[in-house]
């Protein structure tokens, strides 16, 4: 890639996106009840020598699947796994000892979405929305773990609430596991409310599922102009750097002719990740190129940048990997040295969102 990201750009396209489409997902999965309509929101880790993309498709029905895509260098040739990974579950999956079958197997009867991947020692956590199918708005983010890819172990709900957006950060901090957590409501609108917060929450072991969040959010936005000014939510989990934890998060802007997503950075204090610092500056605006598909090609919500997934290579690049209008999956890069000086030089109040910087 030619061109560097800087304070200006500080996230620069993969210039041969998409990576991933459902074109080339119906190739694979080639039987009627299988055709996908979109690839997007991909969960992504380092697993056998190669990257692993836990990626999202709507089925023609509408319900949501979990795929998995692999690629030597995690930008090109990826090759897509025969059949999907992970479907809406019944008694024929495992599940983890204590969990409660019944209220699982109603739970993700609408699809699963938007799995975010954390390795924790051998164990890949993977928590995910599932979605009921006759209550509107209904979601649990549950978790699932595996070792291998292969068998799926499924625990539950991580809490007996809505919410969106959990992510787990992949190693004990002070004795604790943590994780960033955006609660869910049910409304139409999907903005404003408790939509404007990210919570932290902290466990002693993940096998439990029974977190406790902090009452206070870590992260907050007022009701003032701002480009996350109407939802924010974490995206990646937490990718640990030299200066801190980077939460790659999303963010919305209500418009008179929409809610288009950007995305952000924070930056948590590596021994206290409730200390945050918020960049006010987003690093990832939408825009066409984020949508390459064929003139009858589907798409699904426009104006849409949205990450569930990223990496850091040894020269602290990060590779950043984001759905384009809920659609296509695409990559763009950065670096954890651009990334936290946004956080220090061009930050926000964590929890109004007001700008802590001058513009001259």
């Amino acid at each position: 890639m030619s061109r560097k990201p800087s304070l200006l750009k500080p996230a620069i396209r993969y210039e041969n996106n998409p990576i991933v489409t459902s074109a080339q997902v119906n190739k694979i999965w080639a039987e009627p009840q299988l055709q996908t309509i979109t690839v997007h929101n991909a969960g992504i880790t380092e697993y056998g020598g190669e990257v692993l993309m836990l990626f999202r498709s709507h089925l023609r029905s509408g319900i949501s699947v979990l795929g998995i895509a692999r690629s030597k260098n995690g930008l090109d040739n990826w090759r897509i796994d025969l059949k999907p990974a992970l479907v809406p579950c019944s008694r024929v999956d495992k599940f983890a000892q204590g969990a409660a079958v019944d209220e699982l197997i109603e739970n993700e009867q609408g699809g699963l979405e938007d799995g975010r991947i954390t390795k924790i020692d051998d164990t890949y956590l993977i928590t995910y929305s599932a979605y009921h199918a006759s209550i509107a708005h209904r979601v649990r983010v549950s978790l699932i773990s595996t070792k291998d890819f292969k068998t799926f172990l499924r625990h539950g709900p991580l809490l007996q609430t809505d919410m969106r957006n959990v992510v787990i950060f992949p190693e004990k901090i002070k004795g604790k596991y943590y994780g960033l957590f955006r609660p869910n409501d049910h409304t139409k609108q999907h903005v404003g409310g408790i939509f404007k917060q990210i919570q932290i929450g902290s466990i002693d072991n993940w096998e439990r599922s029974v977190w406790e969040i902090r009452k206070e959010p870590v992260m907050l936005q007022s009701d003032g102009p701002g480009s996350f000014s109407d939802k924010i939510g974490p995206g990646a989990p937490p990718i640990k750097t030299k200066h801190g934890w980077i939460n790659i998060f999303h963010g919305v802007r209500s418009t008179m002719d929409g809610n288009p997503y950007v995305l952000g950075v924070a930056l948590h204090q590596l021994d206290d990740p409730a200390q945050v610092k918020v960049s006010n500056i987003p690093i990832l605006f939408p825009s066409k190129s984020d949508c390459k598909v064929p003139d009858d090609a589907y798409v699904h919500v426009p104006n849409v940048v949205f990450c569930c997934g990223a990496i850091r290579r040894e020269n602290g690049e990060i590779y950043i990997y984001y759905g384009g209008n809920d659609t296509v999956m695409n990559v763009a890069v950065s670096h954890e040295d651009i990334l936290a000086e946004l956080c220090e030089k061009y930050g926000q109040n964590p929890t109004t969102g007001l700008p802590l910087y001058k513009i001259l």
